[in-house]
C-alpha cells in the first residue's frame, strides 16, 4: 500500500460533505453525467441522485466520468416526488436551478445547511413538479443572448459557490462522515478486491492499521488467509 495513495484517499474522505448533493432529473447524456460526477467529486460530494422513470440504471461512463464512478454513488428514484420526500426526510433544503418568476440569484442562498440542488436536462429543463416542489428556485444571471447554460456548466458554477461558503464556514476542516461510513469506504477504496470477496462470502472487513494495511480480521485471524485475494 503506497503512503501517498492512502493519504490521498483518507484526505478525500475527510472532506466529504454528506449533506450536500445534486438531483439530476432526466439527465441522460453520458457526457453530461460524467461532467456532473467529476464536479461533484471535486467539491466533496460522494452521493448524487438521479430521477429516471425509464427502465434501466443510470450509469457513469468510465471515460467521461474520469474514473469517478468508483468514488461516487448514484441513487436512482423513479419519480420526483419520491426523491423529494427522501431528501426532505433527511432534513435537506431543495434548491431547483432554472428560470422562474420567483427565482433568486444563486449566490443569495445559504448552502451551509443540508442542501440538494436539482438540475434538469439541457433540452427540457426541469419539470413543473421539480420546480414547484422545491423550497426555492435559483438562477445564474446571464449577460448575453443565450437563455441557459449547459447543465454541467451551470451545476459547476452553483456547486463552487456552495463549496466557497462551506470553506469559509470551516466545513472541510473536520471529518463529517459517520465513523462507520468512513471506515467502510476507506476499506473499499483501498482494497476493492478484498472488499468484494468479503461481500460475496458475507464476511466482515478485516481491520486496517494506521497506514491502511490489512492487519487482521474482526475475529482476530491474521491476514494470511486473505493473501490470495489481497
Amino acid at each position: 500500500m503506497g503512503t501517498h495513495r492512502f493519504e490521498h484517499i483518507a484526505r478525500t474522505l475527510n472532506r466529504r460533505q454528506p449533506d450536500l448533493s445534486i438531483v439530476m432529473e432526466n439527465v441522460h447524456k453520458t457526457r453530461n453525467l460524467g461532467a456532473l460526477a467529476r464536479t461533484c467529486d471535486a467539491v466533496g460530494i460522494g452521493t448524487i441522485h438521479a430521477i429516471a422513470p425509464a427502465s434501466g440504471a443510470v450509469k457513469l461512463g468510465h471515460k467521461t466520468a474520469g474514473g469517478t464512478e468508483k468514488w461516487i454513488e448514484v441513487k436512482r428514484h423513479l419519480a420526483t416526488k419520491d426523491a423529494y420526500k427522501t431528501l426532505r426526510d433527511a432534513g435537506c433544503t431543495i434548491f431547483a436551478a432554472g428560470v422562474a418568476a420567483d427565482a433568486v440569484d444563486f449566490r443569495e442562498v445559504d448552502y451551509t445547511r443540508p442542501t440538494v440542488i436539482v438540475v434538469g436536462s439541457e433540452l427540457d429543463g426541469l419539470s413543473d413538479d421539480a420546480a414547484n416542489g422545491a423550497d426555492q428556485c435559483v438562477q445564474i444571471p446571464l449577460m448575453g443572448m443565450v437563455e441557459s447554460l449547459n447543465v454541467s456548466v451551470a451545476t459547476g458554477i452553483i456547486l463552487y459557490e456552495a463549496a466557497r461558503q462551506r470553506t469559509a464556514a470551516g466545513m472541510y476542516e473536520e471529518r463529517r462522515l459517520d465513523e462507520q461510513v468512513y471506515h467502510q469506504l476507506l476499506f473499499e477504496w483501498l482494497h476493492p478486491e478484498v472488499a468484494e470477496y468479503c461481500r460475496r462470502h458475507s464476511r466482515s472487513y478485516p481491520v486496517l492499521n494506521d497506514k491502511g494495511e490489512i492487519v487482521e480480521s474482526i475475529t482476530g485471524n491474521r491476514r494470511d488467509g486473505l493473501k490470495s485475494i489481497a
